[in-house]
C-alpha cells in the first residue's frame, strides 16, 4: 500500500537550457557520472594530462629517433637516446597553456642540446674536464631557472647533453646527424602535442567547477551518513571533513584559474563566478559544522527525516536545476518550528531544532548560489559585477603555491643593499656548484662509468625545494621508490626476458607515465616508474646477476648527492625554517588585515569599491602556504617540545573560517548614523593596529606592543544596534560583529600562542600564560569554528522519573526472533524518454536512516528488506529534479508495490 507523497514537490524546475550554458555547461552541471572520481582526485586533470603528456611524446620519440637511426646509419641506441632525451624533456620542463609559446620552447630544445654534446665529444674522453663542465652545466641550470620557461629549458638540456655524451661517448663526427635526429624528433613531438595534448586552458577550468560538484556532492553524501543514527557516524564526520578540505582547495584553484590570463574570461563574468562559488562553499561548510554539532544530540525523529531526505536530495540535484532545493529546505525549517514552538520539548531538542533550522538556511542559501552560478551568462550581460576579478591566488606551475612564496619573500627581505642583492640569484646555483664539486670524486669512486647518479641526486634535491624539511622529505621518497622500482623492475626483466625490444620498450614508457601522472600525488611514484624503465634499459648491458650489485650503487649514489646537498643548501647561505615559517605567518596576518579594512571600507564608505570575497580567498591561499612550511618532518606528541607551530596553524585555521564568514556577511549596504559608523570604524581601526603589531613583532622578534581586545568595543556596538529595525541587512551585520568578536578572539589566543602580550578590555596586558596555558588555549580557539547560535532559550531537561526495580526470575537467553521484511518493487516512468531514464531509489526510515538504495533497471527497481513503517522515497533520475515521495508498508509479509511516473 502506497500513500500519496506529502513533501514538497521537487519537479517545479525547467529543463530548459540556461542562459548561461557555456559558462556552466552539462559536462559541470550534468548528473553523476562513473568517472567524476577522476575529476575528483585531480581538479582539472594536471595529473593526468602529465602522465598522457608524456605517453604520447616518449612514443614519438622513441619511434622517431628509432627511424632516424636507420635512415643516417648511426647506432639505434644513440638515435633513441637522443629522441628520447626530447620526448622525455618536453613532457616535464614545458607545459605552457598556449601554441605558439609551446612551440618555441619545444623546437629551442635541440640546440643546447646539440651544443653540450659537441662540447663533450670535442674533450675526446677527457674525463676531469667533462665533470667540471658537468658541475657547471648544473649550476648554470639552477642560475638560468629564475629567468623564465625558455632559460629553464636551456640550462636543463646543456645538462643533459652533458650527461648524454659521456654516457653514449657520442664522436664529434655523429654530432651533426645527432642534432639531426634532436630537431626532426622535436618537431615530432610538437606536432602531436598539438593535436592530442592541445592546451586548453578553459576547459581545464571547466573541469575543476566539475570537480567541485562533485565535492560537494560527498559533503552531502558523508552528511546524510552523519545524521543516520544507526552509521559510524564519527566515521562519516572525518569523511566530511575530507571532503569540505578537499572542496576548499578545489575553489581556492578555481580562483587561481581565473587569474591566467590564457583562460581569457571576462573580468564580470571571473568575479561573479568567483563570488558565486564563494557562497556555495561557504554555505556547505556551515551544513558540515551543523551536523557535525547534531551528531552530539538526540534529534526528534521527524527532523531528522527532513535533515536526511534534503540532504540526499542536495546530494542528488543537479546545479542547473538547484531551485528544487528551496522546498526541501523550507520544510527542514518547517519541522524545526514545529519543535521550537512546543513548549514541552526538552533543550537537546532545543538546540537540534535550530541547528536543523540553520541546515535549512544554509540550504537556501545554496541553492540560491548554485542557480546564480547557472545562470551566470545572463547575469554578466544585465548587470555587471560591482568591482571587476582581479587576482589573489597565484597558481605555480599550475598548482597551488607552497613554501616558494615565504622563502622569496624572506631572501628579498634580507639581501636589499650591497652585494647582498645577488644572493637570491647565486643562492641555489652555488648550492648546487659545490654540492656537486664534493659528490662527483665520491660517485667517481664509487663507479667510474655512472658517476653523474651523484649529480642527479643534487639536480632533483634543489629543484621544487626551499626548506631542509621539504628536501629530507623528499630524500625519504627517492630511496623508497627506488627500492620498491627496483623489486618491480627486476621482477619485470625476468618475466621479459632479454631481447624482447618492443616489450622492453613498451615497458620503459609505461613506467615513465606512471611516473609522470603520479609525482603531483607523491614524488615516490616517479621515482618508481623512472627506476622501473631504468631497470629495462640496464638489463640490455648488465647481466642479470649484476643488477641488484648495480641498483645498490645507483641508490647509494642518488642518496650521497641528496644528503650532500642537503647539508651545503643549510650552510651555505643558509635559512632557517622559523624563518620562513614565521614569514609565512606574516604573509598571513598581511592578507587578513586587508580583509578587515576592506570591512571598514565596506561598512563607513559604502561607494568605495572592494572585494571582500576575493580578499578571502587571498586568506584561504596564505593559509596553505603557512601549512606547507610548517607541516613537521616528524609528527610529535602532544607535551613534546615543537608542536606550538601545529598549534599556531589549528589556530589560522579557525581564524579562516572566521575571516570567511566574515566577508561574506559584511558584504551588505549599512547605512548607519555617524555616532555607529565611528564606533564601527574605531573596532576595524582597532583590530588593523593589533595585526600590525604582529606583523612588527613577526618582522623584529621582539614584542613592542600588544594585541589588544575588541570584544568590550563590540558589545557596546551591537548593545546600540539591538533596539534598530529588524531586517535581513540587520541580521547580516548581527552576524558580521558576531563573527568579527570570534575572530579577534581567536587571534587574540593565536598572538599568545606566538608570545605577544594581549590587552585585556580595561587596557592592561595580561600575565604571560605558562606553555600547558598556551596549548589548552590554543586547542580551545581551534575548536571555535563559526557555528549557529541558538535563537531560543534552552529549556531545563525533566528529570527522569525514577521507575520501580522488580525482581524478576533468572530466564534462558533466548535468540531473537528474526524479523520480517517487506519487498518494495515498481516501475519508474517517464514520458519525454521513453527508452528509460538512468534512476536510483533510496529509502528514508521515519528516523532519518538510509534503509536502502537501489537503481532503476530496465524501468523497474526493487529494494529488499524494509520494515513497516512509513518511509521516504527519493527518486534521483539524471534527466530530472530529485523527488521525494512516501511510502507505507503496513504488512511485512507482502510485497508493497509502488510506481513513479517522472515529468519535468
Amino acid at each position: 500500500m502506497t500513500t500519496p507523497g506529502t513533501l514538497p514537490d521537487q519537479h517545479t524546475a525547467t529543463s530548459d537550457a540556461p542562459p548561461g550554458a557555456d559558462l556552466a555547461p552539462h559536462r559541470v552541471a550534468g548528473p553523476r557520472r562513473w568517472w567524476d572520481w577522476v575529476l575528483a582526485a585531480d581538479p582539472g586533470l594536471g595529473q593526468l594530462q602529465t602522465g598522457w603528456r608524456t605517453l604520447v611524446a616518449m612514443v614519438t620519440a622513441l619511434t622517431v629517433g628509432y627511424a632516424m637511426a636507420e635512415a643516417l646509419g648511426i647506432p639505434d641506441m644513440i638515435g633513441m637516446m637522443v629522441a628520447g632525451m626530447m620526448g622525455l624533456m618536453s613532457a616535464f620542463a614545458v607545459a605552457e597553456n598556449t601554441w605558439d609559446r609551446l612551440a618555441r620552447a619545444i623546437l629551442w630544445m635541440p640546440f643546447p642540446y646539440t651544443a653540450a654534446l659537441w662540447l663533450c665529444a670535442t674533450m675526446n674522453g677527457e674525463r676531469v674536464p667533462q665533470m667540471v663542465l658537468m658541475v657547471a652545466a648544473l649550476a648554470v641550470t639552477f642560475l638560468l631557472a629564475r629567468f623564465g620557461a625558455i632559460p629553464l629549458v636551456t640550462g636543463m638540456m646543456l645538462f643533459n647533453g652533458m650527461m648524454v655524451g659521456m654516457l653514449a661517448g657520442i664522436p664529434v663526427a655523429l654530432v651533426g646527424k645527432a642534432f639531426a635526429v634532436a630537431l626532426v624528433s622535436a618537431a615530432a613531438v610538437l606536432v602531436t602535442r598539438l593535436l592530442l595534448c592541445y592546451p586548453m586552458p578553459r576547459e581545464d577550468l571547466l573541469r575543476t567547477q566539475r570537480a567541485f560538484v562533485v565535492e560537494a556532492r560527498r559533503v552531502a553524501d558523508a552528511a546524510v551518513d552523519a545524521v543516520d543514527p544507526d552509521a559510524d557516524q564519527e566515521r562519516a564526520v572525518r569523511r566530511m571533513s575530507r571532503s569540505l578540505r578537499r572542496l576548499n582547495i578545489t575553489t581556492v584553484t578555481i580562483d587561481g584559474r581565473l587569474a591566467q590570463p590564457e583562460v581569457a574570461a571576462d573580468p564580470d563574468a571571473a568575479e561573479l563566478l568567483h563570488r558565486h562559488l564563494f557562497d556555495a562553499e561557504l554555505a556547505l561548510r556551515g551544513i558540515g559544522q551543523a551536523v557535525q554539532e547534531l551528531t552530539r544530540l538526540p534529534v526528534p525523529e521527524q527532523l531528522r527525516e527532513a535533515l536526511a531526505v534534503g540532504l540526499v536530495l542536495a546530494r542528488d540535484t543537479p546545479i542547473r536545476e538547484a531551485e528544487g532545493l528551496q522546498p526541501a529546505a523550507a520544510h527542514i525549517q518547517e519541522r524545526a518550528e514545529v519543535v521550537l514552538a512546543d513548549p514541552a520539548a526538552s533543550s537537546e531538542d532545543v538546540e537540534a531544532a535550530v541547528l536543523a533550522r540553520r541546515v535549512g538556511h544554509l540550504l537556501d542559501s545554496l541553492a540560491r548560489a548554485l542557480h546564480n552560478w547557472l545562470t551566470l551568462g545572463a547575469s554578466a550581460v544585465a548587470g555587471k559585477a560591482e568591482v571587476p576579478f582581479k587576482p589573489t591566488v597565484a597558481l605555480e606551475n599550475n598548482k597551488l603555491p607552497g613554501s616558494a612564496g615565504p622563502t622569496r619573500r624572506v631572501l628579498a627581505g634580507t639581501t636589499e643593499s650591497g652585494w647582498r642583492r645577488a644572493i637570491p640569484y647565486i643562492r641555489v646555483p652555488a648550492h648546487a656548484a659545490v654540492a656537486a664539486a664534493i659528490v662527483v670524486p665520491i660517485s667517481d669512486a664509487i663507479d667510474p662509468h655512472r658517476f653523474y647518479w651523484g649529480l642527479v641526486g643534487v639536480m632533483i634535491t634543489l629543484f621544487g625545494t626551499n626548506t631542509t624539511h621539504e628536501r629530507l622529505r623528499k630524500f625519504g621518497h627517492r630511496m623508497v621508490g627506488t627500492v620498491v622500482g627496483a623489486v618491480l623492475g627486476i621482477l619485470l626483466v625476468h618475466l621479459i626476458g632479454q631481447g624482447h625490444v618492443y616489450w622492453t620498450l613498451t615497458v620503459i614508457v609505461a613506467g615513465l607515465t606512471f611516473g609522470a601522472w603520479g609525482m603531483a600525488r607523491a614524488y615516490a611514484c616517479w621515482v618508481v616508474g623512472l627506476v622501473i624503465a631504468l631497470c629495462q634499459l640496464y638489463a640490455l648491458s648488465t647481466p642479470e646477476s649484476g643488477m641488484d650489485h648495480l641498483l645498490g650503487e645507483r641508490l647509494l649514489d642518488n642518496g650521497i648527492g641528496v644528503l650532500v646537498a642537503t647539508a651545503c643548501a643549510a650552510l651555505i647561505f643558509p635559512l632557517a625554517r622559523r624563518t620562513v615559517v614565521q614569514e609565512a605567518e606574516r604573509g598571513y596576518v598581511d592578507v587578513l588585515a586587508q580583509v578587515v579594512a576592506q570591512v571598514e571600507q565596506r561598512w563607513t564608505r559604502p561607494d568605495t569599491p572592494v572585494r571582500l570575497r576575493g580578499a578571502a580567498r587571498a586568506v584561504d591561499a596564505a593559509l596553505l602556504q603557512v601549512q606547507a612550511v610548517a607541516k613537521p618532518l616528524v609528527r610529535m606528541p602532544v607535551g613534546v617540545s615543537g608542536p606550538a607551530a601545529e598549534h599556531r596553524v589549528a589556530l589560522l585555521t579557525s581564524a579562516t573560517g572566521h575571516a570567511r564568514a566574515l566577508a561574506s556577511a559584511a558584504d551588505v549596504d549599512v547605512d548607519l548614523p555617524p555616532r555607529l559608523v565611528e564606533r564601527a570604524r574605531l573596532v576595524t581601526a582597532t583590530v588593523t593596529a593589533s595585526l600590525k603589531e604582529l606583523d612588527r613583532f613577526f618582522a623584529t622578534g621582539e614584542p613592542e606592543g600588544t594585541y589588544r581586545r575588541v570584544s568590550p568595543l563590540l558589545r557596546e556596538l551591537r548593545a546600540e544596534l539591538a533596539p534598530a529595525r529588524s531586517g535581513q541587512r540587520a541580521q547580516r551585520l548581527h552576524t558580521a560583529l558576531r563573527e568579527l568578536d570570534a575572530l579577534d578572539e581567536t587571534l587574540a589566543a593565536y598572538a599568545e600562542q606566538a608570545g605577544l602580550p594581549v590587552a585585556t578590555g580595561n587596557g592592561a596586558a595580561q600575565r604571560p600564560a605558562s606553555p600547558m596555558q598556551r596549548r589548552t588555549r590554543a586547542v580551545m580557539a581551534a575548536w571555535g569554528e563559526p557555528r549557529p547560535e541558538p535563537q531560543a532559550q534552552p529549556r531545563p531537561v525533566p528529570a527522569p522519573r525514577p521507575q520501580p526495580q522488580v525482581a524478576h526470575a533468572p530466564q534462558q537467553r533466548r535468540e531473537p526472533a528474526p524479523v520480517s521484511r517487506a519487498r518494495l518493487t515498481g516501475r519508474v516512468e517517464c514520458a519525454e524518454h521513453p527508452e528509460g531514464c538512468p534512476a536510483w531509489i533510496t529509502v528514508i526510515s521515519a528516523r532519518g536512516k538510509r534503509l536502502a538504495k537501489a537503481a532503476v533497471n530496465q524501468g523497474s527497481y526493487t529494494v529488499e528488506g524494509l520494515p513497516t513503517g512509513t518511509h521516504t522515497l527519493v527518486i534521483s533520475a539524471s534527466r530530472h529534479t530529485p523527488r521525494a515521495e512516501l511510502v507505507s508498508v503496513e504488512d511485512p509479509l507482502d510485497a508493497v508495490r509502488h510506481d513513479i511516473r517522472l515529468s519535468h
